[in-house]
């Protein structure tokens, strides 16, 4: 009676297939770890656009924490009630900007260019083609917004400083609501009425 021939695998071979494979997912897994680590490393590292995310544009603002005992204190929110610096922390956001931060443009097609930016600590300046306009927390230029300006121009702190930025919408419920700041919005829109009309005399 014949037996059927079997074919027998070398022990040797057999072990080298195997340790060769595991080598293999070895140097699989440890690439994969490299991988994620730099990855998340490079997230962690570029620049964050703090007002919708984005990278490379304004890096040099990060979020701040507005409280309300310091924000009743700001030239533009005095003589508010607690119920409306709650409403208008609820409503807005808070920046930390190192001096030379690029704040906002002039630029009418930005998502954000009625958008309103508001002065709390520190200076800004409007820079409009070789002028510059300067300005404290307490100047008729406290608050910014691109469509109280006309031309190009853009908006940067010269030394550290906190702004808060409030939504167009926000800003105009604000007002429907009657919040108090009329006067503060007519001085400066004043203000950029004359700049930029000695900006368009040049």
């Amino acid at each position: 009676m014949r037996h059927r021939r079997q074919t027998t695998v070398p022990r040797s071979i057999d072990c080298g297939c195997q340790e060769s494979v595991t080598m293999k997912l070895h140097h699989y897994v440890r690439f994969a770890a490299i991988a994620s680590t730099m990855s998340l490393l490079f997230s962690a590292c570029s620049p964050v656009n703090s007002t919708n995310g984005n990278t490379n544009e304004r890096p040099m603002m990060k979020p701040s924490v507005t409280y309300l005992h310091l924000l009743r204190h700001k030239p533009f929110f005095i003589g508010f009630t607690k119920d409306r610096l709650r409403w208008t922390i609820d409503h807005s956001r808070e920046w930390e900007a190192d001096a030379g931060t690029v704040v906002s443009t002039c630029d009418a097609s930005a998502s954000d260019h009625l958008d309103t930016w508001i002065l709390l600590d520190g200076r800004w300046q409007v820079e409009a083609g070789v002028r510059s306009y300067p300005a404290g927390h307490a100047d008729p230029g406290k608050w910014f917004s691109g469509g109280a300006t006309r031309g190009a121009c853009r908006l940067v702190t010269t030394e550290h400083s906190y702004v808060m930025k409030i939504r167009h919408a926000d800003m105009e419920e604000m007002l429907a609501r009657g919040f108090s700041f009329k006067d503060h919005l007519e001085e400066g829109r004043t203000y950029y009425d004359d700049a930029f009309s000695r900006q368009s005399d040049n």
